[in-house]
């Protein structure tokens, strides 16, 4: 057995592990990376190794960073299968479409406005692309179970996002599990993590490698920042993950109105086409969730679903105004990276009376991550912002189980591994998990370098 790291390795994005059991090649998934734009450049090179060569590709959930570059690896020449859950597939067609549609868009402005530093500027993948792409999906059976050749295939429910797996793989007599991203014991919306098949080898994440999630209560804390921030006549922003993160502050805001903790008159918005389309797809899955079913039929009543573009634009316009009605805007995409929400960002940020709050992971590199550290400037389309509105970070909820957690998910395998490697963690992340894996459960454990082949 071979692993090669084409991704995650040095970083919390780009999620790519080649494994290969002599002949054959699978790759457990296939992300592309954000944040820093060092990292961001490595979407434009090549896979790292031959894509026609690859058998499959394994994908633990639908989320950009593990599935995003899908399509650039089908234009290197891959031909096989991609196999996920069917909430996984659902999910990625929305994900992947909307990220061809913002990287059209982006290359166009660039374009126009002569702000690219190359001749033209292209996007990593078209729409046409991602339709193509699509065609070579196969939704995993429901019990999880595959074979694939010589290979069984395991993908065991993991939290932190609808349709979302550990990976098991086994060949004559070897084994790896690939943990994906590990889900949240108390996460609003989804089920814990289960535990999956022991295995020799282990792939463990440490996004939150080397911090605890904070002991307070979330809904709590969001209906203290309403209140303070409707009270001086401001609105709100929540820069939101379309998928995932969208649907759990929809929940927690129903909440608050059922509780009388949110006045029914307050208005709240959803600015995101995808998030829309999420959330219906949330509903078609409702099965996988732990919240009762008329909850989630219930996610978006009440609330005015943005769908055009000159909306959001007039919308964002409108709440900059000083007597405008303090409004709730949930809008992606979550880090700021682009999207709708960088219109609100740009005409609330400079007002003091407004609040930003972030819920969830910040990428290092991302604007999200830049102004949760207290920016007080920020570059949108090509000129800086002012940032005086209040800037909050919201972590609890993140999707994502924190150290505890993740200790908490060795520990709970069958069996101890032969060998844990430690990914999906920017450094400090990764190597304090490294130490507490070593130290409290003694097992031998390191963190990978990118590009780096281990013979087992």
């Amino acid at each position: 057995m071979k692993i090669t790291f084409l991704g995650a390795a040095d970083s919390v994005t780009g999620s790519k592990h080649l494994v290969q059991f002599g002949e054959q090649r699978l790759l457990l998934d296939c992300g592309m990376f954000q944040g820093f734009k060092a990292l961001r450049e490595r979407n434009w090179l090549p896979l790292g190794a031959p894509a026609t060569q690859l058998d499959a590709v394994l994908l633990s959930h639908a989320h950009l960073d593990h599935s995003g570059y899908l399509p650039a690896l089908k234009r290197q020449g891959f031909k096989g299968p991609i196999y996920g859950t069917a909430a996984t597939r659902d999910l990625c067609e929305v994900l992947l479409t909307d990220g061809a549609h913002l990287q059209e868009e982006d290359a166009r402005r660039a374009n126009r406005d002569k702000t690219s530093r190359h001749e033209k500027a292209l996007p990593l993948y078209t729409v046409r692309e991602v339709e193509a792409t699509m065609k070579a999906f196969r939704a995993v059976p429901r019990d999880g179970k595959l074979q694939l050749g010589s290979t069984a295939v395991r993908f065991t429910p993991g939290g932190h996002l609808l349709g979302a797996s550990s990976i098991h793989v086994s060949n004559a007599g070897r084994s790896l599990l690939f943990s994906g991203d590990i889900g949240r014991v108390n996460d609003l919306l989804l089920p814990t993590p289960q535990v999956p098949p022991a295995a020799d080898v282990v792939l463990i994440e440490s996004t939150y490698g080397n911090r605890l999630h904070p002991p307070e209560d979330v809904q709590a804390r969001l209906a203290q920042i309403l209140r303070s921030t409707l009270k001086r006549g401001g609105s709100v922003l929540l820069p939101s993950f379309a998928v995932g993160r969208a649907q759990a502050l929809l929940l927690v805001l129903q909440r608050l109105r059922n509780a009388g903790e949110l006045p029914l008159d307050v208005p709240i918005w959803l600015d995101s086409p995808m998030a829309q389309q999420a959330t219906e797809l949330t509903l078609r899955h409702a099965k996988l969730l732990r919240v009762p079913l008329r909850e989630v039929q219930g996610l978006t009543d009440r609330v005015h679903l943005v769908t055009k573009q000159a909306q959001s634009l007039k919308l964002a316009a409108q709440l900059a105004q000083p007597r405008a009605r303090p409004s709730i805007v949930i809008s992606a995409s979550g880090m700021a990276t682009g999207g709708r929400v960088l219109n609100y960002i740009e005409t609330l940020a400079p007002q003091s009376r407004h609040a930003i709050v972030f819920p969830g992971f910040q990428v290092g590199g991302s604007r999200g991550a830049r102004m949760v550290a207290g920016e007080r400037e920020i570059k949108l389309h090509g000129r800086f912002v002012p940032v005086a509105a209040e800037v909050t970070h919201l972590d609890g909820f993140s999707g994502h189980a924190d150290a505890e957690g993740l200790l908490q998910w060795l520990r709970a395998l069958p069996r101890p591994p032969e060998q844990v490697f430690v990914v999906h963690g920017e450094p400090a992340a990764a190597d304090a998990l490294r130490s507490r894996i070593q130290d409290e459960l003694g097992l031998r454990v390191r963190v990978p370098q990118h590009g780096e082949t281990v013979t087992l």
